[in-house]
């Protein structure tokens, strides 16, 4: 089945602000949220396709190439990770679109369902820089990360109200008799623990800002501005809660002399006319290093010459993209006066004159064989 378009999900035009954006999945979000619709696989779908229509329309670079492309431009969909979208990942990735915490505690009591709630740390958000080779390879990386924790001699205890339990039972009478119910507990806001020892220089909930070092694992054929996520290396949480996530934003320096596309590599290779017509070895970089190629002699500018996997490995493991040596003759500008009477004497000769047979491949059928 076809996606809907995603303005389309969310019901704003093209035009639309961020602000306008935001309020429209924020209304679908509690319409179609699990807690408000139990068992209803149909309020699911709804509420995972207006989340993942967020994720698009809200960031500026996806929604450039969504409304330059469409759904064929978003590679990986949701979050970078396609189709098998969770409640957790929806949770955590637009966990401040209500203002922080889990991002319905206003409205559904947090994220215990039913029972105390958990308060989530915020996501830290950092753009990583990489080059061709890290790319290719895969990397690790250290880096240093200025975050929320719990100081140490900070400590909680259960409320007083509710015994720890985040809530509260109420019991009135009516002309049905006895009437009992249940709520978020005043006093800890459903938490089911309240401040017991603040440390010295923290926050109103005992936190701290501390630097640590966190390691993350980049996969080979990330691409630039893919977003991956660290789970639990965001803000730590008070309260007993959990950490939010680290999110990694992706950018990748362009190479000097070769140009990716999707896993293919491209290297515009430049010879001689003597070369083109005699044949030669070239040296052709690499993300590696250098590899020797020999050029055949006779070889026509535009030829495409391509070295197997020598090219980015598919980020989802399904081989690797190729080298692609795009040759071009140089022809020189300025030429010496015996320079020129070579040639003025090889001008007429018929051995000289273009004449393009079958095996010689026009520009497009080059192109066409290159995507093939």
């Amino acid at each position: 089945m076809s996606k809907r378009d995603y303005y389309e999900v969310l019901g704003v035009s093209k035009s639309a602000s961020d602000s306008e954006i935001k309020k429209a999945y924020r209304k679908l979000a509690i319409k179609y949220h699990p807690d408000k619709n139990p068992d209803n696989k149909e309020a699911e779908e709804k509420f995972k396709e207006a989340a993942e229509a967020y994720d698009v329309l809200s960031n500026a670079e996806k929604k450039q190439r969504y409304d330059q492309f469409g759904h064929a431009g978003m590679k990986g969909g949701f979050g970078g990770q396609g189709g098998g979208m969770n409640m957790d990942d929806i949770f955590s990735q637009f966990g401040d679109i209500f203002g922080g915490g889990s991002p319905f505690d206003s409205f559904f009591g947090g994220g215990s369902r039913g029972g105390r709630r958990q308060v989530k740390g915020s996501n830290l958000r950092i753009k990583l820089k990489l080059n061709l080779k890290d790319v290719v390879d895969g990397v690790e990386k250290k880096i240093k990360v200025k975050k929320l924790v719990l100081a140490q001699d900070t400590s909680y205890k259960n409320c007083n109200n509710c015994g720890g339990s985040g809530q509260v039972t109420r019991i009135a009478n009516t002309v049905l008799g006895q009437m009992q119910t249940t709520a978020s507990c005043p006093s800890c806001k459903g938490l089911g623990k309240i401040l017991d020892k603040k440390a010295k220089g923290s926050d109103a909930n005992g936190m701290i800002q501390k630097e640590e070092i966190v390691s993350i694992n980049i996969p080979a054929g990330v691409e630039d501005g893919m977003q991956l996520k660290v789970s639990g290396k965001g803000n730590e949480a008070p309260f007993g809660g959990y950490a939010g996530d680290l999110l990694v934003m992706i950018s990748v320096e362009e190479h000097e002399m070769l140009k990716r596309e999707n896993n293919n590599l491209h290297y515009d290779c430049y010879i001689s006319f003597s070369d083109a017509a005699l044949g030669n070895d070239v040296k052709i970089p690499t993300v590696s290093g250098h590899v020797k190629i020999h050029v055949e002699a006779g070889s026509q500018s535009g030829k495409i010459l391509r070295l197997k996997g020598k090219g980015i490995p598919s980020l989802n493991g399904y081989g690797t993209g190729d080298l692609l040596i795009h040759l071009n003759i140089w022809t020189p500008q300025k030429l010496s006066a015996d320079e020129k009477k070579f040639f003025e004497k090889i001008k007429n000769s018929e051995n000289f004159a273009p004449n393009p047979g079958l095996k010689d491949k026009s520009f497009f059928e080059r192109v066409k064989e290159m995507f093939n």
